[in-house]
């Protein structure tokens, strides 16, 4: 059987810009692997360099005193990890963790303000991204509030394959735990009843998606939300 290729992974915020400009945004970026776990940054600490994801996921989450913390977003190869730098802050508002092993660009906070100095695209480009990752922000409090573990497991399995590019990825009890803000006995419980659908296989870790329509039906409308608007908004 031949062998299948893939094109080039791409960051789709700077796929999106005029060719000159995507240029100047590369020469001062380095392509870094990120891998599983590890920490970005963390509420507090300097901001001296932006990442624009490429195969790579990162979870945005917020600590909460006595917790692990509560994801309130995701960033893959959509978006980047850097909206504080681009509003002319210095330091990082919330912790970002590895959530998916992959490369990315990696370009220091100096040399992307004087990108966004330069290039009326790439400004009006992220503006529209704030947008959207404020939106996904407030999508994710609702989400948590209302809306019960199953769909919202449903949402986050959607959520991180698309940006995972693949229908199976690695994933542990405890991290989904946290992800979700839940005990783990609920991550089970509500992966079980998924699995039992036959809508994923679930087994030590490693997750695959079998049915992705009845995943999303499965999952909250916050989902097709949080992509709707990303299409209208950055196309």
């Amino acid at each position: 059987m031949p062998r299948t290729t893939r094109d080039p992974p791409v960051n789709r915020l700077i796929a999106a810009l005029p060719p000159k400009d995507s240029r100047q945004l590369l020469q001062d970026c380095e392509q870094v692997h990120l891998k599983f776990a590890d920490i970005l940054c963390e509420p507090g600490t300097p901001a001296r360099h932006v990442y624009f994801p490429l195969d790579s996921i990162v979870s945005l989450i917020i600590p909460v005193a006595g917790h692990s913390g509560l994801e309130v977003g995701l960033v893959g190869n959509e978006g980047l990890l850097g909206i504080p730098v681009m509003l002319g802050v210095d330091v990082w508002p919330l912790r970002a963790v590895v959530q998916g092993a992959g490369p990315a660009w990696c370009m220091p906070a100096t040399a992307f303000r004087r990108a966004l100095d330069r290039s009326v695209a790439l400004q009006r480009r992220l503006d529209r991204y704030v947008y959207t990752s404020m939106r996904q922000l407030a999508q994710s409090a609702a989400c948590a509030r209302f809306h019960v573990v199953e769909a919202r497991l449903a949402r986050w399995l959607l959520m991180s394959q698309d940006r995972a590019h693949s229908e199976a990825f690695d994933i542990t009890q405890e991290f989904l735990a946290n992800m979700l803000g839940v005990r783990r006995v609920g991550v089970t419980e509500a992966a079980s009843l998924l699995q039992r659908r036959k809508l994923i296989a679930y087994r030590r870790g490693h997750i695959t998606v079998l049915d992705r329509d009845g995943l999303e039906a499965a999952s909250c409308g916050c989902y097709l939300l949080d992509k709707e608007v990303y299409e209208r908004v950055l196309g």
